[in-house]
């Protein structure tokens, strides 16, 4: 994920995100899926800067490329900041479907076969209801 000064990305999305991935080809890195993700209001002033854009990457590459992509970042103007994890594959995976809108929808958990209990031992259904009381 990148921090870019969000002025520059309002005003030329387009050269920003080639930026990155600029940033990111030099590093030797393969880009799988990306896309902004927040921009608003920093926590705390960065570099002077009060607002952000948040830009999700996720990218496969070469642990020794590492070097080259965080001196990449310090030396380029419009990345403010970033922060590089490496997840498992499963993790990866459902970042970049759900980055790019291809994934599955959620399934539903399976409903238990045991029927709820309320008090006493009685399923929900069974328990009187104040009008029932009268």
């Amino acid at each position: 994920m990148f921090l870019v000064d969000s002025g520059k990305f309002a005003t030329d999305p387009d050269a920003v995100t080639s930026e990155i991935m600029s940033v990111l080809a030099k590093a030797g890195a393969t880009v799988v899926a990306h896309r902004p993700w927040q921009d608003g209001k920093l926590a705390y002033e960065i570099q002077g800067m009060k607002k952000g854009l948040h830009y999700i990457v996720c990218f496969t590459m070469r642990g020794a490329g590492m070097k080259t992509l965080i001196r990449q970042c310090q030396l380029n103007e419009t990345i403010i900041r970033q922060m590089i994890i490496a997840h498992s594959q499963h993790i990866f995976d459902a970042t970049v479907a759900s980055i790019t809108g291809t994934g599955a929808a959620p399934q539903e958990a399976p409903q238990s076969e045991r029927p709820e209990r309320g008090r006493g031992d009685r399923r929900r259904d069974e328990i009187p209801s104040v009008d029932d009381e009268e």
